[in-house]
């Protein structure tokens, strides 16, 4: 198994495809890829429908995937706010590479099993690894994941949604040598190849762990049988100033995915934005289900706190019995510049810990990515999917 990546900047499309073209070929040699990664920048948007065929010319990659961004990451470079091009090659020996798109009129959700085998054209029972890159104006990402951890219990899923577009039809899926409007595309790994996943969602702990006490769906009326809007002003004002001013625009909810603990620790938490607060009803409005008798603890985001996360997620990682040689890095369009006031946080973290992986990706509209073996649609976060041999 061998990965390269390779990123250009180039104002024209063609002239960066030949750049990174020539970039992989000193990595790889002339060698046919068995995949084909590929994210580009909306300053290219006119040239979108031309690239798959201009790559397979360059490549003639055995299957191609990939999407428009907002951004993009390739070679250890993250680039914001100008025109990028990120390609990533892979041989992967031993590997069935199945690709596959989904149409956004006819989505999979409840499905039965043999209807998911079918248009995904891989067997229950192989249980493999999924990238997926969904388009987000005509897909309901979060039924999409519900089901595949539904179907595919044992099978791990990291992927980001296109971005760049600012209207239904503006973003790209590449799938061979089509471009796609809508749906989802996505391959399935199956063979001589495992997917690590980490799942940098960059908030810390504020307060204490308490129980949800009363709430109906997305409303949390009561924690620790106090009215919830009560327990968050109590927290406000034991806050430094510093956290209350966090707190006025960072502020998150948490809430525990695995409850078999007496004390939880960053990780533990599925972290979902608090949307509006009704003081007279004394209750929040907050992005996830809930339900009575979890436990749950509110959450700060900023800059140092989200670095900080990372690094210790990177350095807890361990691969097992073989090394990762590749990485997809799916980043959100508020992380990068506009979190950390420089570009190449999230890259130079990860190629500190591991300098000799190829890395790519993108920054995406909503990350994918499990917490504690759950597969979710998450905002804010940095997912990575670390690709290594299953056999040493």
């Amino acid at each position: 198994m061998r990965w390269a990546s390779a990123v250009a900047d180039a104002p024209l499309l063609e002239e960066a495809a030949r750049t990174v073209a020539s970039q992989l070929r000193v990595q790889l040699g002339n060698v046919r890829p068995d995949l084909l990664v590929v994210f580009v920048s909306m300053h290219h948007a006119a040239h979108f429908d031309a690239l798959p065929t201009l790559l397979a010319t360059l490549f003639d990659a055995r299957v191609l995937i990939g999407c428009s961004a907002g951004g993009v990451i390739g070679a250890g470079r993250e680039i914001e706010q100008r025109p990028g091009l990120s390609v990533t090659a892979a041989l992967l020996p031993g590997v069935d590479v199945v690709p596959f798109h989904v149409a956004p009129d006819a989505p999979l959700g409840e499905q039965p099993a043999a209807v998911w085998e079918q248009r995904l054209g891989v067997p229950v029972q192989q249980q493999p690894a999924f990238v997926l890159l969904p388009e987000p104006f005509s897909c309901d990402v979060e039924a999409f994941v519900r089901g595949l951890d539904r179907v595919y219990l044992r099978s791990h899923t990291v992927g980001g949604l296109a971005s760049g577009g600012r209207h239904a039809g503006s973003n790209a899926l590449f799938l061979g040598r089509r471009v796609h409007r809508g749906g989802l595309v996505g391959v399935a790994l199956t063979g001589d190849i495992e997917v690590d996943t980490i799942v940098a969602q960059g908030c810390r702990p504020i307060g204490q762990p308490m129980f949800v006490t009363k709430c109906q769906g997305n409303v949390l009326w009561e924690l620790d049988g106090a009215s919830a809007v009560q327990v968050l002003r109590d927290l406000y004002e034991q806050l430094d100033p510093t956290d209350q001013e966090l707190a006025q625009h960072s502020l998150f909810l948490g809430i525990v995915m695995t409850e078999d603990r007496q004390e939880y620790r960053q990780g533990d938490f599925l972290i979902r934005n608090i949307m509006g607060m009704d003081p007279a009803r004394g209750v929040l409005a907050v992005g996830a289900l809930l339900r009575e008798t979890s436990v749950v603890q509110f959450h700060l985001r900023d800059a140092k706190t989200s670095g900080a996360d990372l690094a210790q997620l990177l350095a807890r990682y361990e691969p097992g019995a073989t090394a990762p040689q590749g990485a997809l890095l799916f980043s959100c369009l508020g992380r990068g510049v506009h979190l950390y006031g420089r570009p190449d946080h999230d890259t130079d973290a990860f190629r500190e810990r591991f300098p000799a992986v190829a890395l790519a990706g993108f920054f995406c509209n909503g990350e994918i990515g499990p917490v504690h073996g759950t597969t979710f649609l998450h905002g804010y976060t940095s997912s990575f999917g670390l690709f290594r041999r299953r056999r040493g």
